[in-house]
């Protein structure tokens, strides 16, 4: 059915995190602690009645700028019909070509992109994993919200049974400390709690160069983990495919990538077991798309970064068993909640993405435009 945009709502939403986060780029001292996370959301309104919700993110600095890319661009949507998403994501890419089609610019329009996909499964009366194709109703899921370096191991190992209670199935944690003894000493303490048959996942955070890489990956070996994550700068490809060659522990990166073809270039070269996209950094659910489609003919698996709101119906779609990471920082944000049992995320049978923004996120807001016919 043929229908029309008539209104766009941008919305800036700062997110404040009840606790300051460290992980191995704080330890090494190339950030700072983060406080807060900023929220880009998208509303889409069409003639029909209909409403698509879309978002995107920034950890740290470009909240602001991808707001204000996205003020400039989404004008251009206006009269245009809101089923041919493909074509107005390259339209909004040329609108904003000068700045490039990575980074801020893209992921500005991740956010419309993601709200046009919501509002077509609406349409629909499907949820958007079945609107793709699921593959499953329920995806593997791992918590990373409880194991970050600046917490004490102790309080880690409470954050670890916690999630396991919660019906969560697997465990993540920061390494990349400056000192590798207490990289390993927190890796096997994690391990002795939860037991050798539960899944354990590392993330350095791209915190080490070549040979420390080598040398600490061959002695985590012995842990049984999952895979080793970021272990070198994300755009290492190179080093990535010799660490991969030479471990038997799988690879895992990408969620620092902000393009399908950069993306490729892991692909390319070897250099991933388990490819990690972020579909809000990489310009929405249509390159997220491009780039599944890349991965499974690679026969990779997945294991998208963050917004599991998203994800969870991404990975549903994916042939290959893959794994979303469990953060409940984005909680407050939404009204619903994904049910998680067994190890799983169980994707709803609500059409769209199933979220709707919360009276708490309004109160967040910290800049908004309205575009078009008024709401």
């Amino acid at each position: 059915m043929t229908d029309r945009i008539t209104g766009l709502t941008l919305s800036s939403v700062t997110l404040p995190l009840k606790h300051a986060i460290s992980d191995a780029k704080v330890f090494t001292g190339r950030q700072r602690p983060m406080t807060e996370v900023a929220f880009l959301f998208a509303e889409v309104r069409t003639e029909s009645g209909l409403e698509g919700v879309g978002f995107g993110y920034s950890k740290r600095a470009g909240g602001p700028a991808q707001f204000a890319h996205a003020r400039e661009v989404a004008p251009d949507l206006i009269g245009e019909d809101p089923n041919d998403i493909q074509r107005l994501w390259t339209k909004l890419v040329w609108a904003g070509a000068s700045v490039g089609r990575s980074g801020a610019s893209t992921q500005a329009i991740a956010a419309i992109d993601v709200a046009l996909w919501d509002l077509k499964a609406k349409r629909a009366g499907l949820s958007l994993a079945k609107l793709l194709g699921a593959h499953r109703d329920s995806v593997r899921c791992y918590d990373t919200s409880g194991g970050f370096l600046h917490e004490p191991i102790e309080q880690v190992l409470a954050n670890a049974t916690a999630s396991l209670a919660s019906g969560i199935g697997g465990i993540k944690i920061k390494v990349g400390h400056p000192s590798a003894a207490v990289d390993l000493a927190r890796v096997r303490a994690v391990r002795e709690h939860i037991g050798a048959e539960t899944p354990l996942m590392v993330d350095a955070n791209q915190q080490w160069d070549r040979p420390t890489a080598q040398r600490i990956g061959r002695a985590l070996e012995e842990f049984g983990l999952v895979w080793i994550e970021e272990p070198l700068d994300a755009y290492d490809a190179e080093g990535h495919a010799a660490l991969a060659r030479s471990l038997d522990t799988a690879i895992a990166s990408g969620e620092m990538l902000t393009s399908v073809a950069e993306h490729h270039e892991l692909i390319r070269h070897g250099a991933v077991d388990i490819i990690q996209p972020d579909a809000p950094r990489i310009g929405g659910i249509t390159q997220f798309l491009r780039l599944a489609g890349l991965a499974e003919h690679a026969n990779l698996i997945m294991a998208p970064h963050f917004a599991m709101e998203i994800h969870a119906h991404l990975a549903a779609a994916y042939p290959h068993e893959p794994w979303i990471e469990h953060f409940d920082w984005l909680h407050p944000l939404f009204d619903e909640r994904l049910e998680i049992r067994d190890g799983r995320i169980h994707l709803s049978d609500r059409p769209g993405l199933g979220v709707t923004i919360s009276d708490q996120a309004r109160k967040w807001t910290v800049d908004r435009a309205d575009l078009g016919a008024p709401v």
